[in-house]
């Protein structure tokens, strides 16, 4: 195993279970389900059941199944909305689990609810459900109409997740009626979407949906890369579930180039995310993937033992896709073993999974199977109209990556038939469709991008390492200073007590004076130090966010955007590291670099909103100085959390003017206002911060200059709560002051 592969090990099962361990609330738990055992009315205890299983979804996949199938024999006994919610969330489990033909059966009731009767989260939730539907019985009219209608209720949301689905259910619908174009573009819009709502979730789905269509279209470097990206997202944010099925998604995709260890490693890797949310069914998907491993290595026993254990676990959840690509694998074993009726036998099974689950593609892998068994036993005839019925089926209803694979097949049988007109029309048919297709070509860029991907985490894990040690040095010298301060407080002690017993009356006078002109330095530079623990606070933060936004265009290949970006950031990570030090900077330079931080943010929303920046020219003339980045927070906070991009008109305003001999900074904005804001907790936690942050930034600032600044907020449109008001005043200073040439750090 290489150092890249351990770091990645070392990473997913030591780092990511302390960071990404789900925060359980016992006490609701216990709630429920005490309301869940004690409740009489159906309503009462159906909600109980929906919200226990919502909760257990996030760390306990089984459970919520467990939730589901109490829940599911209780649907005929009730009505109205109670009973389209209980059949919304079993509708959810059956599909999670893979049970897809009851799943599409539940939905299909769907229909019989009006939108009118239903909340607008609900009828996004059917008619989105029912879009997926309608795709997968390859009805394109029914599903982009159901679609249409749940891209209307999710803007009436104004939900960006929802959006974000629906767009990509769209492509999924675009997808399976071959219009790659049209689906990618649908990919596109989700991806965009996603990346304003600021969610990594939403991301790592139209990341994932378009490394599907990539896939399905045969192009499989783009779907590795795009699979890669949604994974590390998943990562990052510790969605187990999604980790391991995007990790068993590429893992398939190695497999298919022969490569593997790398397949193993992936598959791995999915099986141990799986088991950290008891999720049964990705569980055994892994499992078989893992079997296949084995048989491509020609272990046959570990491979059949392997699918054994699979089955098991999916007959417990009913995934007929699942049970399906089990008895497919076993029979491409038995083929291998060449126990040819032991294999017809399973590829028999399968069949009858894939049709019950309407999955038109897996049939036609099987067909392709169930030929080379008959072409192995010289039964020509039969191979071939196996051939034919499998490349029909690629072609019209499934991915058309593999179709050449039939192709090649059929001039192969053709050639042993000696009818070489037919050998070479397949043959033809097949170079034609490898040259289209990227599995062959792909293999080596996909390597070098899984490769890519092992090198970041690795880099990713020192710079955890370096920070981590970092920290532990800043901590040991800050315990140095504390010992040593309190040296030196005892050393200052014993002079005073000695200077009492040779002079006493005159000992007192000079040690209260000298006393408190210690403690009024050791004030200064405690107030000092506040003031730049402070910002170092502030400025990772505000570089996060922006580094954030570059990621998403590299993410997007944006190379326009991302360029135009970047001068700007450049321009303002310069004047920040060049200022930050400082106590106080021009005011010139405050805005500045304001003008750079604004012209970021507006290209990031796409010039959704406008900025003006105004100052008398009298602080410029007087040279004023300000304190760096002591406006940017409440800035931020308007952008991030006001929601300028989402509002008309969306305007922010920063004023800059002396006043009673203060210098007063004045930030207006016209968003959802602080009312609208606190519906957001992330919103919440973030503006506490940072006014937290400033008050004492001015507190020191009045201490240090015997100042009277000050903070105020308040909503801009007092009748509708709407819009902000920030007024800031700070001591004014000039960098001709006294003490600005005595205290301003260079």
């Amino acid at each position: 195993m290489t150092i890249q592969r351990l770091l990645i090990v070392f990473y997913s099962l030591l780092v990511l279970p302390v960071w990404g361990q789900y925060v359980r609330d016992t006490t609701t738990e216990n709630r429920l389900q005490r309301i869940i055992y004690k409740s009489r009315k159906p309503e009462t205890k159906t909600k109980a059941l929906i919200d226990l299983g919502t909760i257990y979804f996030n760390y306990d996949i089984s459970k919520a199944d467990s939730m589901a199938r109490i829940l599911q024999p209780m649907i005929e006994d009730l009505d109205g909305i109670t009973q389209f919610k209980a059949m919304l969330f079993v509708s959810k489990m059956l599909e999670q689990t893979g049970d897809y033909n009851s799943y599409f059966n539940l939905v299909q009731r769907f229909q019989f609810f009006q939108d009118d009767a239903l909340e607008k989260e609900d009828a996004f939730q059917k008619n989105l459900h029912l879009g997926f539907l309608y795709s997968s019985y390859f009805d394109e009219k029914k599903a982009e109409k159901a679609l249409n209608k749940a891209m209307k209720y999710a803007r009436e949301l104004r939900s960006f997740s929802s959006i974000t689905k629906t767009y990509c259910y769209m492509a999924y619908n675009k997808m399976l009626s071959n219009q790659k174009d049209l689906a990618i573009s649908y990919t596109d819009e989700a991806i965009q979407t996603a990346r304003r709502s600021g969610y990594k979730q939403d991301l790592c789905m139209a990341f994932n949906y378009q490394a599907q269509i990539y896939d399905f279209f045969g192009q499989l470097e783009l779907a590795v890369a795009k699979n890669l990206v949604a994974y590390q997202l998943a990562t990052s944010s510790n969605n187990w579930l999604l980790m391991a099925q995007y990790a068993r998604e590429i893992g398939q995709k190695q497999l298919l180039i022969n490569n593997l260890k790398d397949a193993e490693f992936y598959f791995t890797r999915s099986l141990e995310f799986a088991q950290q949310i008891n999720d049964i069914r990705q569980s055994a998907l892994a499992l078989a993937n893992k079997a296949e491993v084995s048989r491509k290595r020609e272990r046959f026993p570990e491979a059949l033992q392997l699918n054994e254990d699979a089955l098991v676990y999916l007959e417990k959840v009913g995934d007929q896709n699942g049970l399906g690509e089990v008895h497919n694998n076993m029979g491409l074993v038995y083929k291998d073993l060449n126990a040819y009726p032991l294999a017809v036998n399973q590829f028999n099974k399968a069949l009858v999974f894939y049709e019950n689950s309407v999955n038109r593609e897996k049939i036609a892998d099987v067909y392709h199977n169930v030929a080379t068994i008959f072409r192995k036993q010289k039964r020509y005839n039969k191979a071939l109209n196996y051939l034919e019925k499998s490349a029909e089926i690629q072609q019209y209803f499934g991915s058309r990556s593999k179709i050449y694979f039939t192709y090649r097949e059929m001039a192969e049988i053709y050639k042993e038939l000696g009818n070489k007109d037919k050998a070479l029309t397949y043959m033809e048919l097949y170079i034609k469709f490898a040259d289209e297709n990227s599995t062959v070509q792909a293999s080596k860029k996909i390597a070098e991008l899984s490769e890519l991907y092992r090198s970041e985490q690795r880099d990713r894990l020192i710079a955890m390492q370096a920070d981590s040690l970092d920290k532990q040095l800043r901590e040991r010298e800050l315990t140095e200073a504390k010992l040593e301060n309190a040296s030196l407080r005892n050393n200052f002690q014993m002079y005073i007590i000695i200077g009492c017993l040779i002079i006493f009356a005159l000992a007192i006078m000079i040690g209260i004076s000298r006393y408190k002109q210690i403690s009024i330095r050791q004030k200064q530079r405690e107030a000092e130090m506040s003031q730049t623990v402070l910002r170092t606070q502030m400025n990772p933060h505000f570089i996060f966010n922006a580094m954030s936004v570059i990621q998403s265009y590299i993410y997007e290949n944006d190379v326009k955007n991302s360029s135009k970006f970047l001068v700007n950031f450049s321009r303002l990570m310069r004047l920040i590291l060049e200022n930050s030090p400082k106590e106080f900077i021009n005011l010139e330079t405050e805005m500045e670099i304001l003008q750079k931080y604004l012209e970021t943010q507006k290209l990031r929303f796409e010039d959704r909103f406008e900025f003006e920046l105004t100052t008398e020219e009298s602080l410029i003339f007087d040279k004023a100085l300000i304190p760096p980045m002591i406006t940017q927070p409440f800035i931020e906070n308007a952008i991030e959390h006001g929601q300028l991009h989402n509002v008309e008109n969306g305007k922010i305003t920063v004023s800059f003017y002396r006043k009673d001999n203060m210098l007063t900074i004045e930030i207006k904005d016209n968003g959802i206002g602080r009312k609208g804001a606190e519906k957001s907790k992330k919103s919440k936690d973030h503006k506490s911060m940072a006014l937290s942050i400033t008050k004492q930034r001015i507190e020191n600032l009045n201490f240090k200059y015997k100042a009277e600044g000050k903070l105020e907020i308040d909503d801009l449109d007092k009748v509708e709560e709407t819009g902000t008001k920030v007024l800031i005043s700070l001591p004014y200073k000039t960098d001709t002051s006294e003490y600005t040439k005595n205290d301003q750090v260079a």
